[in-house]
């Protein structure tokens, strides 16, 4: 049993409407109870994350809202450090700076995403600039001017057991893409507490967030999520890594890289579903939320929902909504959250 008497439960928000629209969004999210926002940082939709991110901001009072994710490829770590410390003003403690390799952002603009290497030196350079520190780029060594009161934390989105223990050596907090299973949530936060060891700190300092799919349907829908494909050659459970079938391992679901979708039977698919997120009517997403956080001590989540390539940028309609109407209710009644 854990002491935490709630479960925190962010949303992804895409790039699929212009800034003020999706401001006024983000602002329906605030109000239906949810305790953050990750808005993806694409490039290729024509609107910028951090706009969107200040709008919102402005427009909220307690909601936390960030890019989910940005990376130093497209931004470089000290446009990335100037971002953060403007959103840190506007609104301290409501945001944080989230950083990953990259993928469609990176794709649209025809460069490779970072190595890891690379990734770990960007956020190395970001918390030394927002702490005030110089860094050095090429042959200049720059410090920012000014800084915001409240430092924001910096955030490592992590799949693959590498990247966990990257963001154990340098990330305040981590995102980890591993699903809900009790064996693989142990396994990423050991990967977590390597990396976190190797670099002299303590695991205990390290925030963690899990992101979790998400298909809020009657099951016969919610479950055929596994058997789709995300695009022509690429399966959706393999979407946005291969990780995926790694943590799947973990839960005692063995799948090949190549498998074909349809190949998946449907009784499998839904073990899956169960392993990954939240795959099902809202009352059933409520309970499986609240059972992760029994058998693996999940406090914090991260809404996914699922979409194919051609529907990633439809807002989250049904997800607020049934979040507002029967998963928030059910988890504070369920939790104590309010009584005195």
């Amino acid at each position: 049993m854990y002491d935490r008497r709630d479960v925190a439960v962010d949303i992804r928000v895409p790039l699929g409407r212009p800034p003020r629209e999706l401001a006024d969004f983000i602002a329906r999210c605030e109000r239906a109870g949810f305790d953050g926002v990750g808005i993806h940082d694409h490039h290729q939709t024509g609107w910028d994350a951090y706009v969107v991110i200040a709008l919102a901001l402005s427009r909220t009072s307690r909601l936390r809202v960030y890019p989910a994710t940005s990376n130093p490829v497209t931004r470089h770590p000290l446009v990335l450090a100037a971002l953060a410390n403007s959103l840190a003003d506007i609104a301290p403690g409501r945001s944080m700076l989230t950083l990953a390799t990259g993928f469609r952002s990176v794709e649209a603009a025809g460069v490779r995403s970072a190595s890891r290497s690379e990734l770990r030196s960007a956020v190395a350079a970001v918390r030394s600039l927002l702490a005030g520190e110089p860094v050095q780029f090429g042959e200049t060594v720059t410090t920012m001017r000014n800084r915001a009161e409240t430092v924001p934390p910096v955030c490592v989105l992590a799949s693959g057991p590498r990247l966990l223990e990257l963001a154990g050596e340098v990330a305040d907090v981590v995102m980890m893409l591993v699903g809900l299973h009790p064996a693989a949530v142990a396994a990423a936060r050991e990967h977590v507490r390597v990396g976190a060891m190797r670099a002299g700190r303590d695991p205990a300092s390290i925030r963690e967030m899990f992101i979790v799919p998400t298909a809020v349907d009657r099951f016969e829908s919610a479950r055929e999520w596994p058997r789709r494909w995300f695009r022509p050659g690429r399966p959706f459970l393999t979407y946005p890594s291969l990780s995926n079938l790694h943590w799947l391992r973990m839960a005692g679901i063995d799948l090949d890289p190549d498998h074909h979708p349809l190949d998946i039977p449907p009784e499998l698919a839904s073990r899956i579903c169960e392993a990954l997120g939240l795959f099902g009517p809202p009352e059933h997403c409520a309970e499986r939320l609240l059972r992760a956080r029994e058998e693996a001590g999940v406090q914090h989540v991260f809404l996914f929902p699922s979409h194919t390539s051609e529907s990633a940028y439809e807002l989250p309609e049904a997800e607020l909504a049934a979040f507002a109407r029967v998963i928030r209710p059910r988890l504070r009644a369920r939790t104590g959250e309010g009584q005195g």
